[in-house]
């Protein structure tokens, strides 16, 4: 799919990260419905959330031609919530 870069947003209101394709069509990605289906974990929706505020256009791409599982274990690693790192 070709995106139009310069249309691509989160909107706060609706939750969704919106997108214009060249050929007119607007796409609307429910982020909320994505890490629901996803089961992601407080640090994957961490990192979801660092792309959609800052970089929609990545987060569409990788929702829509990626592999968000492989992509989400890749960056966070293979740890679950049983990963207490950040602890003492």
């Amino acid at each position: 799919m070709k995106y139009d870069e310069r249309t691509c947003k989160f909107n706060m209101d609706t939750g969704c990260v919106e997108l214009l394709l060249r050929d007119g069509r607007k796409i609307s990605i429910d982020c909320t419905g994505v890490e629901d289906a996803l089961d992601a974990t407080m640090a994957q929706r961490s990192e979801l959330d660092y792309l959609i505020y800052n970089d929609p256009l990545s987060y569409a791409d990788l929702i829509l031609n990626g592999n968000p599982e492989e992509y989400l274990k890749n960056v966070v690693g293979g740890h679950g919530s049983e990963d207490l790192s950040f602890r003492d």
